[in-house]
């Protein structure tokens, strides 16, 4: 075909030239990438002056608070013997919604007909109008890193002898349900490829039996120990091989976290960017040790719930995230930056918009920063259903597509799939660009060793490799393609148990993690630890000490899964909600643990699992109890389940079912008001504790997050000082959610048919708010109490290499990607071979007749001919290499200054210096007044003591220059290194 470079309704390109049908059309403009602007992204600052309160505004504010575009699970069959699908629901939704909805979107079609004198179609057929994204062109090719280097010779033998229809294959998915996972691509038999298996999720491995499910990322960065962080990878890889699955889709470091009540923070590990980046890293590095591929996910700045995807809440678009370049590289890329640099060898793209161009149609994100200044290798796959455009995502970078279905579930028509071998051989998608896609994938199965057919074999009929689950049934026989009209069976569970045994059980580390993730934020008197055998301090001499135990989250409820996807708040909360939640083999509850571990013969417990103490109760149920011990949670979740008015994101920061209420009434009434209570809670992060903390009898509070299944065993752990209270909070916990400032806040109802929400505050995320605006924190990042007590003295700085503006320039890459053949096949070798069964609704690579391919010019977005400068930012995996060179060398004491042994967690935190300015632009450098750059978690007997040593890099000390498109070290003025135990509590400093 052609190429033309002239403009088109969208710069960001349309699938391809021949696409007729008026029903594809219509959603293929209301829908597609947005268009990609000459602006420069480091030349856009957000906007601020969109009308709050407009007409739409006032409209959503109405109707989007009572209604949301939920979507149900996809049901069996199982009149028929289809095997149960009730308990196992689909990830990201299908097209079942609830009726009420429907009514909604039509209200909002309808005022839109009379606000804007045009017709209903004008709604749905709006797209952003300019994207603020800069074309980045080509997409740079994979296999230029000597680490890789292996992989990609491998990966060209075997992709330059495949057909088309064989590398269409590697980079499609079949369509939602078609295979056993919540992903699958088809394989390239000819060569020896296999189909891949791609699998959620963060928390565990999700639709799974006899698997574990650890506690939630929240909990894990609250545990501030990379040792964990590790093993928690190297664990959940090796259950994901177990169970015969290639892409594990985990670690999640996106959302970061910038809204307190975000539906998905809990997740990833809190919204710091070196907190989770190192998180993020350990993670990765486990997982693929276990040679499973990992998951960055959700690039990028994917940070609530409300409006993150295209018709979920009613709208034809999705939220718009607009960011400037300093913003992106110094928050919200940072820990994507270290995935790449730890070797990950997948990437997700998110649902939202990024500087109103689709994530997974952005040329500038994948192009120009994943795959060129980040020196990604692997492959980039979609969120499922996040692709908006065919042939235009391809150029900008998209790699795969998932779960392969186009612009609606299930409906068959994938935008890659036949598309994609249509536009290769009208001449839309260069061949060279489709090698590249396969080439990626095909390098990172061999980067982790899945060649090996020893570790990984064949699936039937030649080996009895491949999954060994199914994600749509529960029963051991049961449809091999669930979500097409094929009705063959098989074996389709064998019920592996992947959960280690004995002293490798991996409950032990998920109980480890959960007890080190637990927060202990309050401890007046030293109530805590307990005694098993209760206290001397009793009401009545002579009786049994008694323990009362409070709140539904105390006790199992009806059971750990029995909402789909962990869609409600009953009993104890272990995990949030969605497709980052996973099946519990178990739970153990609070109350349980609690029972087992105190002496029975010495403490009388009385129980209460509910969140409402009766008028009518005994009175021995509160006003003669010894001590009280109340648990409350706070939930939330994905956005395409709901509950209980929880629209995914939480709708304020304070305790659900009426936990504040609670907690008063037994702190006041405990004892007659002279008893001690104890608060635990359970939550997906921050809560607002101000209603309740100060009272009186309030004397321990501990912030326990999502403990996963060993919850109870966990805290009592905790609660009786088997292990040091050592976990540290992950995020800050302010007095009110306005604490946060305007960035801080979700945006509930559409400012309009595109909704945007601009990050104005720039930086100011969490800690850096607080700290900018002087706020006083009920409890501030990275605090947390001790059984003991510590103390830092003695910090040096040590000058290991001198102040430079800029790093090395970038060097050349020393290994040359594999070139092949860009002869087009005859058209004919890509159509249905003879007598081919198709089944409903599967995606497959084949065209129906040779005359689908027409010839013509193809709108190739704006700047596709424009030849790019590398980033001087790249280099290697991670960036330039000289951006993590050693600068200094930070060393501090710690001493265990109290009775018993205990940890600490050693956090280090950079201010930069005063009066900077950025001399390619003249602008006035404005810093946090502190960012944490490092920590170490140490382990240390009474009275012992230990020097830590910490590296700080060139990266530690520069931001981000717009102007220079660089990393830039301030060299005039001090830079001040802060050693301490949070980022508030900071007893030692040293300049440089």
């Amino acid at each position: 075909m052609t190429r033309s470079s002239g403009s088109s309704p969208t710069r960001e390109g349309l699938l391809h030239d021949r696409w007729d049908s008026p029903r594809r059309k219509f959603h293929d403009d209301a829908r597609r990438s947005s268009a990609e602007s000459d602006t420069r992204l480091d030349e856009v600052e957000p906007r601020d002056n969109r009308p709050k309160h407009g007409l739409f505004t006032r409209w959503a504010q109405r109707w989007f608070g009572r209604y949301q575009m939920s979507e149900k699970g996809y049901k069996d069959r199982s009149d028929d013997g289809r095997g149960s699908l009730a308990k196992k629901q689909k990830a990201r939704g299908c097209c079942s919604r609830y009726k009420i909805c429907f009514i909604a979107t039509g209200i909002l079609l309808a005022v839109f007909l009379i606000a804007s004198g045009s017709g209903v179609f004008w709604v749905y057929n709006s797209a952003p109008k300019d994207g603020q994204s800069p074309p980045w062109y080509p997409s740079p090719q994979g296999g230029t890193v000597d680490s890789w280097a292996e992989s990609y010779k491998k990966a060209a033998a075997m992709v330059q002898n495949m057909t088309l229809v064989e590398k269409v294959n590697v980079t499609s998915g079949t369509g939602w349900s078609q295979d056993l996972c919540v992903g699958n691509t088809a394989p390239a038999n000819g060569v020896g490829f296999p189909a891949l298996c791609l699998q959620d999720g963060p928390l565990g491995l999700r639709f799974m039996d006899h698997s574990t499910a650890f506690p939630a990322g929240i909990t894990v960065g609250a545990t501030w120990n990379k040792d964990l962080m590790y093993r928690r990878g190297r664990t959940h890889g090796l259950e994901a091989k177990l169970k015969g699955i290639n892409v594990l889709l985990a670690p999640a470091m996106g959302p970061l976290g910038r809204m307190p009540a975000g539906g998905r923070n809990w997740e990833g590990f809190g919204p710091d960017p070196v907190l989770q980046a190192a998180a993020a890293s350990e993670v990765i590095k486990g997982i693929q040790d276990s040679g499973v591929i990992a998951t960055a996910k959700h690039l990028v700045a994917n940070e609530q719930e409300h409006f993150r995807q295209s018709f979920e809440w009613g709208l034809p678009n999705a939220l718009s995230s607009n960011l400037d370049d300093r913003t992106l590289h110094e928050l919200y890329l940072w820990p994507f930056a270290e995935s790449v640099r730890a070797g990950v060898a997948s990437v997700m793209c998110s649902y939202n918009l990024v500087n109103n161009s689709y994530a997974c149609g952005n040329s500038k994100l994948m192009n120009g920063i994943l795959k060129d200044e980040l020196g990604f290798q692997g492959f980039v796959q979609s969120d499922w259903l996040a692709q908006r455009s065919g042939v235009a995502s391809a150029l900008a970078g998209l790699d795969m597509t998932m779960p392969g279905d186009g612009l609606i579930w299930q409906d068959g028509e994938s935008l890659f799939g036949p598309r994609l071998t249509e536009a290769v051989l009208n001449g839309s998608l260069p061949m060279d660009r489709l090698n590249d896609m396969v080439t990626r994938v095909v390098a990172a199965w061999y980067q982790l060793k899945q060649d090996n057919q020893t570790q990984w074999p064949p699936p039937p009929p030649e080996g009895e490799g491949g999954p060994n689950f199914s994600s749509f049934t529960d029963k051991k026989i049961g449809l091999i393609h669930p979500g097409s009209d094929d009705t063959t069976e098989a074996e389709v569970n064998k019920f592996i148990d992947v959960q280690g045994k004995g002293k490798d059980a991996h409950g032990r580390l998920a109980r480890r993690i959960a007890s080190e993730g637990t927060v202990l934020v309050k401890n007046e008197g030293g109530i805590l630890p307990l005694s098993k055998t209760g206290s001397s301090n009793k009401r009545n001499t002579g009786a049994k000490y008694r323990v009362a135990i409070f709140g539904e989250d105390a006790g199992s409820g009806s059971g750990p899964n029995a909402c789909p996807d962990r869609s409600c708040n009953q009993g104890t909360l272990g995990s949030g909600w969605g497709s980052g939640a996973v099946e519990f083999p178990y739970l153990t509850p609070p109350l349980e643990a609690l029972q087992s571990t105190f002496d029975s013969d010495s403490v009388e417990i009385t129980p209460l699992l509910s969140n409402n103490i009766p008028v009518k109760a005994p009175t021995s149920m509160l006003h003669d109890q010894d001590l009280c011990i109340v648990f409350v949670n706070s939930d939330s979740g994905e956005g395409f389940e709901s509950w209980d008015g929880v629209r995914g994101d939480r709708n304020d920061l304070f305790l659900q079912k009426g936990g504040e209420q609670l907690v008063q009434k037994v702190a006041r009434g405990c004892g007659k008001g002279k008893s001690d209570t104890i608060v635990v809670v359970h939550a997906v992060g921050a809560v607002v504790l101000e209603r309740w903390i100060d009272l009186p009898n309030v004397k321990a509070v501990l912030l326990a997050n999502l403990p996963g299944q060993e919850s109870g065993n966990a805290l009592a752990e905790v609660l009786f000082g088997t292990v040091d209270a050592s976990g540290r909070l992950p995020y800050t916990v302010g007095k009110s959610l306005s604490d946060y400032g305007p960035g801080g806040q979700i945006l509930y109802y559409p400012n309009g048919v595109v909704p945007q929400q601009e990050f104005t505050e720039r930086l100011y995320v969490d800690y850096r708010h607080f700290d900018k605006y002087n706020i006083t924190p009920r409890y501030e990042f990275g605090f947390g109490l001790s059984y003991t007590t510590f103390e830092f003295s003695n910090l040096t700085l040590s000058e290991k290499k001198a102040k430079s503006a800029l790093p090395a320039p970038r060097l050349d890459s020393q290994v040359v990607p594999t070139t092949y053949s860009t002869d087009l096949p005859d058209p004919s070798t890509a159509l249905f071979p003879p007598n081919f069964r198709k089944l409903k609704r599967r995606v497959y690579p084949y065209i129906s007749s040779v005359s689908d391919i027409k010839h013509g010019k193809y709108p190739y977005p704006d700047g596709y001919d424009q030849v790019q400068t590398p980033s001087p930012a790249g280099g290697a995996e991670g960036g330039n290499p000289d951006l993590y060179t050693s600068h200094l060398t930070a060393s501090v004491n710690l001493k265990n200054t109290g009775s018993r042994k205990g940890k600490q967690v050693v956090q280090v935190y950079v201010s930069f210096p005063d009066g900077v300015v950025d001399a390619s632009t003249g602008d006035k450098i404005d810093f946090p007044v502190r960012q944490l750059r490092g920590f170490e978690k140490i382990e240390l007997e009474a009275g012992k003591s230990q020097n830590v040593e910490f590296e700080i890099t060139r990266k530690d000390l520069s931001y981000w220059s717009r102007g220079l498109g660089n990393w830039v070290m301030p060299t005039e003025g001090n830079f001040t290194v802060s050693v301490g135990a949070s980022s508030r509590d900071l007893p030692v400093s040293a300049q440089w």
